[in-house]
Formats: structure tokens, C-alpha cells, sequence
């Protein structure tokens, strides 16, 4: 593609690079010059004109951008027309942002002209909402840098996870001085976390805090739910604590104990007759995003979560500041 300042006998049929308003005449950036325009120009004494000329075997930007979007997007996604060398990505439905970063990461090395954005990966999306955009930057590329970027990425990069209608157990244990109250609450705010999932509770029991009791409600429990999450009365610190305890005593495994997600670091990924089972930890009793969150939502849209997913998601896991734990994180104060 050539670009520059041209001679208006020599624009018929170029890009307008800038916009131009002069004696009535308005020329937006990406029009295309025809006779009238040069006549018009020239009645301005308008001599030349800064354009964008393409070259055999350039490709146009929005016919770039609709390719490049066509090829980045896969499963759960649509590409809305190109536009000014732009072409959005929107989710299908509601779900979960898969991006490969990898991926992505080969097409935008690949050449300054042609880029991608996503929204942050593994983010909750809604039906309909924009999740990426391709860009153009020139007005025009080579085909085979497009060809090249189109090539870049083994799959595509970009995808949701849709939600699935999960039939999620809830188990409460209790100890004294727990009220009913907080129990209630707790399923409450539960059930508005999985209704934009399409997910519901489907069972829900209470029992004492203690690993046996517990072992079998989960045992119970197991062949009616797609997912068990339990409450404890006491959040856990240790592998051999009530909960852990109870899901290995039942015939599961733990997968991971622990999470670098502030809130929702005392989170347990375990498994039970192939199903995951969740141990939630405190903050999850509140509507407000924590740790758990982030699993929930991964679970719900059918994607596995192993120990190896919840130990990266340290970068960007600092979610809020716990005000009433008195600046424990602050550089000066008692960590013990």
C-alpha cells in the first residue's frame, strides 16, 4: 500500500487518509475519492491530498478485520461486521471467556498492522456482551501478512464456555452459636450466584460439624448433584480439618486446598464420583466477588478446575481490601 501526499489527477479512486472540510466539501478519513471529489477540490485550490493507494495483492481493512475475527473466533462466538477496519467479537451466550493467551499473543507479534484485544480471560460474560475486537491498523495489508496471522494461531484463540443448567447440593454443617439466620442467608446469596449461571439448588442438609455426619451427606448426596458445595461452620486450615476429611472418608479426593485469591484463599477443589465438590470458604457467604467466585463460574461452564488453574490465578487475585482485619497486608503489621 502506498501513502502519502498525491497530486489530485493521481487520487481518483484512493483512500482520503484525513479528514478535509473546505468550502462545504467534507471528505471523511476512508472515503474514497472519485471525480467529483477532485473537481470540487480543485474549485478549492486544493493541489494535492494526503492518501492511502492499495497495491495488487493488498487486502482491505475490513475485509482484513472480517477474516482475522472469523478465524480468532471459535466456539460460543459471532463476529459482527467490519467496520473501519474493525471487527467486535460478542458472546453467543452467557459463560465463561476462554482465551488463549498463547495464541493471541502469536497474531499480535506477528505484524504491528493487525491486532486483537480481549476482555481479561476466564471472565463471566453475558449473551450478547463484546469480548474482543480485531483491528486494522492501515487501511490496507499484504495478503500474505493476513495469511500469516490468520495461520498464526493453531486454534482459535478466542471462546466461551457456556453455562450449563447445574444441579448443585448445598451441605451446612453446624456448631453452636451459628445462627439460623446466617444458614439462610447463606443459601440465598448462593442461589442468586448460580441463577445467571442457569444453575439451582437442588438439595440442601444440615448436619454437625464432623467429619463422619458430613462424609455421609456427601455420600448421599453425590448421585443427585452435578456439583456439592459445602459450608463449614468453621472455615478450613488443613488438609486433615472436617471437611477434607469428610470428602476423603466419603470416597473423594482432594484436588487442591488453598487459593492465592484474596478474598477466598481458604477454598478446597475436591472430587467425588467424578463430580467436583467445592468447601467454601467464609467470604463466600457474602454476594460480594471472592475466590470462589472464579471457580464457581469455571465449574458452572463445564470447564475443569485443577490444582495447576487455582495456583495461577495469583496475578490479579488481590480483589479488595478487608478493612476490619486491621491493614494486615500492610508492610508494618503483626503477620502472625
Amino acid at each position: 500500500m502506498k501513502f502519502g501526499p498525491a497530486p489530485l489527477n493521481e487520487s481518483i479512486g484512493a483512500i482520503v487518509a484525513h479528514a478535509l472540510r473546505i468550502d462545504g466539501l467534507v471528505l471523511k478519513k476512508g472515503d474514497v475519492i472519485d471525480a467529483a471529489h477532485v473537481r470540487a477540490l480543485e474549485a478549492a485550490g486544493v493541489r494535492e491530498i494526503v492518501v492511502a493507494q492499495m497495491e495488487e495483492g493488498d487486502v482491505s481493512e475490513d475485509e482484513a478485520a472480517a477474516l482475522l475475527a472469523k478465524a480468532a473466533a471459535g466456539e460460543g462466538v459471532r463476529v459482527d461486521r467490519a467496520f473501519t477496519g474493525r471487527a467486535n467479537l460478542f458472546a453467543q451466550e452467557a459463560g465463561v471467556l476462554v482465551v488463549d493467551a498463547a495464541n493471541l499473543d502469536r497474531v499480535n507479534d506477528l505484524d504491528e498492522t493487525l491486532t486483537i484485544a480481549t476482555l481479561p480471560p476466564w471472565r463471566m460474560v453475558e449473551a450478547g456482551e463484546m469480548v474482543g475486537t480485531v483491528k486494522v491498523i492501515p487501511f490496507a495489508v499484504p495478503r500474505e501478512t493476513l495469511n500469516a496471522a490468520m495461520n498464526a494461531s493453531n486454534i482459535p484463540p478466542v471462546r466461551v464456555a457456556t453455562f450449563k443448567p447445574m444441579r448443585v447440593g448445598v451441605l451446612s454443617t453446624l456448631l453452636p452459636g451459628l445462627k439460623d439466620s446466617v444458614v439462610a442467608k447463606t443459601l440465598r446469596v448462593m442461589d442468586e450466584r448460580l441463577a445467571p449461571m442457569g444453575g439451582a439448588i437442588v438439595a440442601e442438609v444440615r448436619m454437625p460439624h464432623e467429619a463422619p455426619a458430613l462424609a455421609e451427606a456427601i455420600k448421599a448426596l453425590a448421585p443427585q448433584c452435578d456439583l456439592i458445595v459445602v459450608f463449614g461452620a468453621s472455615a478450613i486450615t488443613d488438609r486433615r480439618d472436617v471437611i477434607p476429611a469428610a470428602l476423603v472418608e466419603a470416597g473423594g479426593e482432594i484436588v487442591h486446598l488453598g487459593m492465592p485469591v484474596d478474598p477466598g484463599n481458604l477454598l478446597l477443589v475436591g472430587k467425588i464420583d467424578g463430580k467436583p465438590l467445592l468447601g467454601a470458604p467464609g467470604c463466600a457467604r457474602s454476594p460480594k466477588e471472592n475466590g470462589f467466585d472464579w471457580v464457581l463460574q469455571r465449574l458452572c461452564a463445564g470447564l475443569d478446575v485443577s490444582a495447576s488453574d487455582i495456583k495461577r490465578m495469583g496475578a490479579g487475585g488481590l480483589l479488595m481490601e478487608i478493612v476490619d482485619r486491621g491493614q494486615l497486608r500492610a508492610p508494618d503489621a503483626d503477620h502472625g
